[in-house]
């Protein structure tokens, strides 16, 4: 792998415009009405895959948006890697904090400012020039399957069929995944673990229409205010869920694997410094890390009611609505969530007013071993790189198709990803930085190598 460096100077250029050319393809999957957008981008990566050095490439219809599925088998009694990565981007609203258009890549400060130039186009990309490398200079030591869906952010509800469907194509010893971070180019770290989620959409209902809050008020109760009662309760003031059952089966973890998690260099001031908030908050008893990455959270992610446009209107509103997350450890499950969550509905809500919860989409917690083959060829090819041993860490955010990887393919998750926690994924202005981009392209044939070589 010597030539790596001298092979991505020489087409860095190159690189950059075919993974700009993806980014300008708005490939937003929670919009419906984006079957053309959606089909254009899996066909520019099925084709760029093929200019890359894959030897079949298809896209292939799910009951979603569509699968790309590609494969170069070299040596059929080899060893065989499944990457896996994500085409679809989350929507880039609110459009006026951005400080250039989301879907026109534009290259500010040493990084690319762009939506999905992190997650996952730019990550996605490092993996298929890594690829391309290994094609081009004679040195791809195995063989490698492509699996690039259109659905991660909206949690692959098509995927998990797709897979069973087609589990002897997609048959192989690893996946590999680059949709994660590391803490900084200076400090490595590799992703150990990931929590799960539970997603809602809880609806408080009241009168049938919105009433007059001086003829009703203080007679009727307001949907608006059950519903923010209902939020305060969920917390008590140490941060700690006050849902019963819902700890029952959270895994608690050793002491030597908490000290080992809480070796990453942390600085709390600076952590806060760069969202502009004053002070962290958490669950008492638990440091950031582990609050990050070993423990559920509960958090609300929208909450709208009544009149909101400029100036009063004096309404008591007929509804209240909030869209509710819970970030899952091992050995938490979001159906058995699901049920805890709506039992608790059940046991606290006013007869004054009905509600519904629906139950938008979930996934499992994944857990990789430290010490495991997959990850000594990943701690190795980071070494190799960055001329340091990586961290372990348990990443906070969710891939919920890795749990299901295990579980359908029978196969572990590598998750060797080179974003920043900086780097604004899902906000405005989500960026990339270049030498990021550059350093996980150098990295990845490594991991190639040493997993052959095991």
């Amino acid at each position: 792998m010597d030539t790596i460096n001298a092979y991505i100077e020489q087409h860095r250029e190159r690189f950059l415009h075919e993974l700009f050319e993806l980014i300008r393809i708005p490939s937003v999957s929670a919009l419906s009405e984006n079957k053309e957008v959606m089909h254009t981008a899996a066909h520019y990566i099925k084709n760029n895959l093929l200019s890359s050095g894959v030897t079949f490439a298809k896209v292939m219809d799910t009951s979603g948006w569509p699968v790309i599925y590609a494969e170069k088998i070299v040596n059929p009694d080899g060893p065989t890697i499944l990457v896996y990565g994500h085409y679809d981007v989350q929507p880039p609203e609110p459009l006026d904090e951005w400080k250039s258009p989301p879907f026109e890549p534009e290259i500010r400060e040493g990084k690319i400012f762009a939506r999905g130039a992190d997650d996952d186009k730019g990550q996605l990309f490092m993996q298929i020039k890594a690829f391309e490398y290994m094609v081009a200079e004679n040195r791809l030591p195995c063989n490698v399957k492509f699996l690039i869906e259109g659905e991660e952010e909206i949690s692959s509800p098509s995927l998990k069929q797709f897979c069973i469907d087609n589990k002897d194509m997609l048959s192989a010893d690893i996946i590999l995944v680059s949709d994660t971070t590391i803490l900084s180019l200076s400090t490595p770290a590799l992703a150990v673990g990931l929590r799960g989620i539970a997603y809602f959409e809880l609806t408080i209902k009241g009168p049938d229409r919105d009433l007059h809050s001086g003829l009703y008020g203080g007679a009727v109760d307001n949907p608006a205010n059950v519903l923010s009662d209902l939020i305060a309760g969920m917390k008590d003031k140490n941060g700690h869920i006050s849902i019963p059952g819902f700890y029952d089966d959270v895994q608690n973890l050793r002491e030597d694997e908490r000290k080992l998690l809480n070796a990453l260099p942390l600085n709390e001031e600076d952590f806060a410094g760069k969202i502009a908030v004053q002070k962290l908050f958490g669950e008492k008893q638990y440091t950031t890390i582990e609050r990050l990455g070993i423990r559920p959270s509960l958090d609300v992610n929208g909450l709208w009611s009544g009149y909101t446009g400029q100036g009063a209107k004096t309404i008591l509103p007929s509804k209240a609505t909030a869209k509710i997350s819970m970030r899952l450890v091992p050995d938490q499950t979001p159906d058995k969530i699901a049920n805890i969550f709506q039992t608790y509905l059940k046991n606290v809500m006013p007869p004054s007013v009905t509600y519904k919860l629906d139950v938008l989409h979930g996934g499992n917690p994944y857990v990789l071993s430290w010490n495991s083959k997959e990850m000594n060829a990943a701690i190795a090819a980071i070494e190799k790189t960055f001329n340091k041993k990586p961290l372990p860490v348990r990443g906070g955010g969710s891939i919920p198709v890795i749990a299901d990887f295990e579980e359908i393919l029978g196969i572990k998750a590598v998750l060797m990803g080179f974003g920043l926690e900086t780097d604004a994924i899902h906000s405005p202005n989500e960026n990339f930085p270049l030498e990021n981009f550059y350093k996980g392209i150098e990295t990845l044939p490594w991991f190639y190598y040493f997993y052959s070589k095991a």
